[in-house]
């Protein structure tokens, strides 16, 4: 597994409140619920840092998978 780093983060108590309910439905932990909401974030602003295994830091290729069959003729 990937090493993991701490950090304390200051959060209104109604916001973290709404994502611990959230989390819940999701039946996620309050922490992986945060990551799954940044690395959601990074992924769309397109952020998200390149991994050397060609996937990104939220698990999607980085690259379009190539086709095995060959491209269709007119």
């Amino acid at each position: 597994m990937t090493e993991r780093k701490s950090f304390l983060i200051r959060v209104d108590p109604r916001l973290l409140d709404a994502l611990q309910r959230w989390a819940n439905d999701d039946l996620r932990s309050l922490n992986g619920q945060i990551e799954f909401l940044l690395r959601d974030a990074l992924k769309r602003a397109g952020r998200a840092p390149k991994a050397t295994d060609g996937t990104d830091v939220t698990g999607s290729a980085t690259t379009p998978p190539r086709s095995s069959s060959p491209p269709p003729q007119d």
